[in-house]
C-alpha cells in the first residue's frame, strides 16, 4: 500500500510539473527549466550523499575507530541482506541519524554523537536498522527525485512570473493560470514531497523493526529522540532545512504536530504502530522469521563512550576509545 501510495504521489508531482508548462503556455522558459532541473537531478544523483555528509561534517569510522558501532552496522546489514554501507559519525548533541546514497551499493549511514551517548545499545540498533531500511527500500533515491521535482516546479513557478503574462506564450487561462503556476503549484508540490516523506517513514519503521528483531527497541528510541530533538538545537539542520526529511526524527525546532507541513509522521503514531507490531511478534505470527537474526545473544548495554574521531584536537594522533 505504501509503495503504491508513493508511486501515485510521484505520478501526481510529475503531472503537476507538466501542468505548469501548460499553464505558462510558452515552451522557451519551460525547456530552460527542464534542462536545469535535469542537470540538478543528475548532479544530485551522483553527489547528494557527499554534499549531505559534508554539510554535517560527518567523519567516516571503521572497525578500528569504532568497533562496536561498526560491527553493529555490519551485523544489521547482513541480517537485511544488504552490502556493507559506509559508516559515519557526526558531532552533534541532538540524538538523530540519517541515511544517504543513490543505491544500496553506494550507501552511507550516519549517527550523531548525541545518539550514541543517550541511547542504549538496543535502541541504537533499532535506529540504524530503520536507516538501513531506507537504503533497502531505495528511499534515499526516491526523496532525491522528489526534491528535484519540487525544485523544478518552483523554478517553473518563477518562470511564470516573468514570462506567463507574455501574450506570445498562448497561456490558456491568462492571469489566473499565472497565479496557479506561481503560488498553487509550488505549494502543492511541497505538500506532496512531505506526504511522500511521511509515507516512507512508516515503511522504514516496520522494515527496521524486522531487521533488528524487536520493534520495541525502535519505539523506545523514537520516544527518546523526539523528547530531545526539540530541546537540543541542530544548527546544521537549521541552516540546511531541505535535509530535514532524511533524519529519523525531524531535526528542526518547532515541528511538533503531524500536519500538512511536517516532514515526519507524529511520533506517537509511529510508536503505536511499532507496539502493535511487537504484539504480532509475541503472538508468534512472525517472530520465528524476524527475531532469530540480529538480536540473538545481544547483551544489555546502558552506557558507553562515543568513537573518538579527533574532533577539535587538530592533531594526527591515532584514533582510540571505541564505542563500548
Amino acid at each position: 500500500m505504501n509503495v503504491m501510495r508513493t508511486a501515485m504521489l510521484l505520478a501526481f508531482m510529475t503531472a503537476l510539473f507538466m501542468g505548469i508548462g501548460f499553464l505558462i503556455g510558452g515552451t522557451g522558459g519551460m525547456m530552460i527549466a527542464l534542462v536545469i532541473a535535469a542537470g540538478m537531478n543528475l548532479f544530485s544523483y551522483w553527489n547528494s550523499d557527499r554534499m549531505v555528509l559534508s554539510a554535517y561534517h560527518a567523519q567516516e569510522v571503521d572497525a578500528r575507530s569504532a568497533p562496536e558501532f561498526y560491527n553493529m552496522i555490519r551485523d544489521l546489514s547482513a541480517t537485511a541482506g544488504l552490502p556493507m554501507p559506509k559508516v559515519y559519525v557526526y558531532d552533534n548533541p541532538q540524538p538523530n541519524a540519517f541515511a544517504t546514497g543513490r543505491n544500496p551499493q553506494n550507501a552511507a549511514v550516519a549517527a550523531s554523537t548525541g545518539l550514541l551517548q543517550r541511547l542504549t545499545h538496543e535502541e541504537v540498533a533499532g535506529v540504524m536498522a530503520h536507516e538501513l531500511a531506507h537504503v533497502q527500500n531505495r528511499d534515499t533515491l526516491t526523496m532525491t527525485i522528489t526534491a528535484t521535482l519540487a525544485g523544478a516546479i518552483s523554478m517553473l513557478g518563477n518562470f511564470a512570473f516573468f514570462f506567463g503574462g507574455n501574450r506570445e506564450n498562448n497561456n490558456p487561462l491568462g492571469f489566473i493560470g499565472v497565479l496557479v503556476a506561481m503560488i498553487v503549484a509550488p505549494f502543492a508540490a511541497m505538500l506532496v514531497q512531505m506526504a511522500i516523506s511521511r509515507t516512507r517513514e512508516y515503511s522504514a519503521d516496520r522494515r527496521g523493526a524486522e531487521i533488528c528483531g524487536n520493534p520495541l527497541w525502535l519505539a523506545s528510541a523514537l520516544n527518546k529522540i523526539a523528547g530531545a530533538a526539540h530541546q537540543i538545537p541542530n544548527y546544521e539542520a537549521e541552516r540546511n532545512p531541505a535535509t530535514a526529511h532524511m533524519f529519523i526524527i525531524n531535526p528542526l525546532s518547532g515541528e511538533r504536530m503531524d500536519n500538512l507541513f511536517s516532514t515526519h509522521p507524529n511520533t506517537e503514531n509511529r510508536i503505536a504502530a511499532l507496539q502493535q507490531m511487537a504484539g504480532e511478534f509475541s503472538g508468534g505470527s512472525r517472530a520465528g522469521a524476524s527475531t532469530a537474526g540480529f538480536q540473538a545473544d545481544r547483551p544489555q548495554r546502558t552506557a558507553r563512550s562515543v568513537p573518538n574521531t579527533g574532533w577539535g584536537r587538530g592533531s594526527n594522533e591515532p584514533r582510540k576509545g571505541p564505542w563500548s
